[in-house]
């Protein structure tokens, strides 16, 4: 499937919930966007899995024309994030 160019621009970002699963890899969620939700083996994978499912889900929203929920992070703001160690090797 050809995707047709978009509005919506790249500087969007949403909060994503990122869940450890027991048997492995992140399920995630996306509040401002509910329908979003995916998985990764990785937490690399899960957030490059999450950009393409907000992606797709903007898309489909754009194409409906139903309204695109306003950021939740305003580009060019500064902003904090976890940053977790591995503790191999400790």
């Amino acid at each position: 499937m050809k995707r047709k160019a978009s509005v919506i621009g790249a500087e969007l970002a949403y909060i994503c919930h990122f869940q450890p699963e027991p048997e492995g890899g992140y399920t995630v969620t996306c509040p401002s966007l509910p329908p979003v939700v995916t998985h990764g083996e990785t937490l690399d994978e899960a957030r490059a899995n999450a950009r393409e499912a907000i992606a797709l889900c903007l898309e489909v929203m754009e194409e409906e024309g139903s309204p695109i929920p306003p950021a939740d992070h305003p580009p060019g703001v500064a902003f904090d994030e976890l940053v977790s160690l591995d503790a191999v090797g400790r």
